[in-house]
């Protein structure tokens, strides 16, 4: 999956721990968030998985679910 600049629609890369765009010359930060509240979700981390928890009541949320979003920085 790629993750495509939020301003201009071209692929971004992910440069020291945040995604850049080449084209606009900006970073972005990545948000998952809740598929079912839009709200942001924790992320944790174990054992190599990467799992994501809605603390608005909706659980665990599967990766595939996760919505995700770029703020710039």
């Amino acid at each position: 999956m790629d993750a495509l600049c939020p301003a201009c629609g071209q692929p971004m890369n992910w440069v020291d721990g945040d995604y850049h765009c080449q084209i606009c010359q900006r970073h972005y930060r990545q948000i998952a968030e809740c598929p079912d509240c839009g709200q942001p979700l924790q992320q944790l981390k174990a054992c190599g998985a990467v799992d994501y928890l809605c603390q608005q009541g909706h659980g665990l949320i599967s990766k595939k679910r996760v919505k995700f979003s770029y703020q710039p920085r």
